[in-house]
């Protein structure tokens, strides 16, 4: 009889391949967790949004509406809606059971690139290559947005809405800080055009990554630079960056087809992910488990800590 080994002290990370799923829409353009990481947002470039199981990488619903490539997705805190948007320079309000369209809403000037729900799901963010960020009322009937932001002077790449905050990087090197109870605004130079932008779990930092190959973590209050990380490449994609569940470790994705993987503290290199030969597209980590979803080419991929052999036995077994 062998003993288990002792369960080692640092914390783990998503390095097993559970399953690939093709998607069989495109190439998808994003993937997202929903709320609580039972499900799989997929965005393709055939104008659908795909729902998927996560433990048995299965399709649950195709949601079509969209007239072009769907580029981002956000499901609402109780599952009951989604939203997205897509090239056609719109957002589709969704609902998740039917498939039907709950709304769909117009306003944007180019390409709509990144949606999110805030909190109580009463309100979309939606920011676009025209250079704006508009938040709609999902509750009313109104079709205008109840609130347009036009600082950035290029077009806006990524959004994250956390409680009363808004984050957005832009294409002119800047990461924007709403305070939207305040209605105050607080701006942080970096020099090369922001592909994505988060917060770190703690609500103390920002994450940004930059077409200059380089992932930066900032101090949230006075913006001083407290990480650089760099090794991956991003010069030509707009191409997503996040923390881990317990923001032990950032993580980005890269054009060689990797996903890279750095201490937070040290910034040293932990994992260089292989996830094969082409682009990764986007990645997104679990809300709650050591768990990551990427996307390259027409594929999405399940990682865990551990690989899944207990529950394949167990579900033979029975």
């Amino acid at each position: 009889m062998s003993f288990p080994e002792p369960r080692p002290q640092v914390p783990q990370l998503p390095q097993h391949l559970l399953r690939s799923i093709d998607c069989q829409q495109g190439a998808v353009r994003a993937v997202r967790f929903n709320a609580d990481g039972n499900y799989i947002l997929s965005c393709g470039s055939d104008k659908s949004l795909k729902l998927w199981s996560v433990s048995r990488g299965t399709l649950l619903k195709t949601y079509s509406g969209h007239g072009y490539d769907v580029l981002d997705a956000d499901g609402s805190f109780d599952n009951s809606q989604l939203c997205s948007c897509s090239s056609d320079k719109s957002l589709i309000l969704w609902d998740v059971a039917t498939g039907q369209v709950t709304r769909k809403l117009r306003g944007h000037a180019g390409k709509v690139n990144c949606v999110q729900f805030n909190e109580e799901a009463s309100v979309i963010f939606s920011g676009s290559l025209d250079g704006t960020v508009r938040s709609w009322d999902t509750r009313s009937r109104r079709f205008d947005p109840i609130q347009i932001l036009d600082e950035a002077r290029d077009g806006v790449s990524s959004l994250k809405v956390a409680q009363h905050e808004l984050l957005t990087g832009s294409v002119d090197g800047r990461v924007r800080r709403y305070d939207l109870r305040k209605g105050q605004l607080h701006v942080d130079f970096i020099s090369s055009p922001i592909t994505c932008v988060c917060f770190s779990q703690d609500g103390q930092c920002t994450l940004s990554s930059s077409l200059d190959s380089t992932v930066r973590l900032l101090d949230k209050s006075t913006g001083e630079m407290l990480g650089e990380y760099t090794g991956h490449k991003m010069k030509g994609y707009k191409l997503d960056c996040c923390l881990s569940g317990k923001d032990t470790h950032v993580l980005s994705c890269s054009e060689d087809g990797h996903v890279y993987c750095w201490d937070l503290v040290e910034g040293s290199l932990t994992l260089k992910l292989p996830v094969g030969k082409a682009v990764v597209q986007s990645l997104s980590f679990h809300p709650t488990e050591t768990r990551l979803l990427t996307a390259m080419e027409g594929r999405v991929q399940v990682w865990g800590a551990e690989p899944e052999e207990e529950e394949e036995e167990e579900a033979i077994a029975t």
